[in-house]
């Protein structure tokens, strides 16, 4: 009898020990700032610019535009669309959008188009190419 006592003593002793084990990483100090680990709550999050545009997209460009230079409006659009799959904030493809609605005689949709290239136009230069096709 006294021989199973000690062994539920052992036992308790033993789940005590395992319990209190893992107070010590519950309670771990706060993250010093500048370390790993350490988030700035009151910290304002600044967007980081997005990526430069992939070259993904640029011999989708070419053949489009060869396209529309041959007056084949349909195959040109079926190529931007592709390419705008690949990088849909791209103003240079908007910009061949309205460029080739507007060669096919679809004002509406080159005003749109440009319209929402505007949205990712980065340099004055580009945004001025897209604006000619708003007015």
């Amino acid at each position: 009898m006294t021989h199973t006592i000690s062994r539920v003593a052992v036992l308790c002793c033993a789940l005590l020990m395992a319990g209190c084990a893992g107070l010590d990483r519950a309670e771990s100090p706060a993250p010093v700032p500048g370390e790993p680990g350490h988030t700035d709550v009151d910290k304002p999050v600044t967007p980081t610019p997005p990526p430069p545009a992939t070259s993904a997209f640029r011999p989708l460009l070419d053949k489009a535009e060869q396209a529309s230079t041959e007056g084949d409006y349909p195959r040109a659009l079926a190529l931007l669309e592709r390419a705008l799959r690949i990088d849909p904030d791209s103003a240079e493809i908007y910009l061949n959008l309205a460029k080739t609605y507007r060669a096919k005689g679809d004002r509406e949709m080159a005003r749109a188009s440009a319209e929402r290239g505007l949205l990712y136009c980065r340099t004055r230069a580009q945004c001025k190419a897209i604006r000619a096709y708003v007015r």
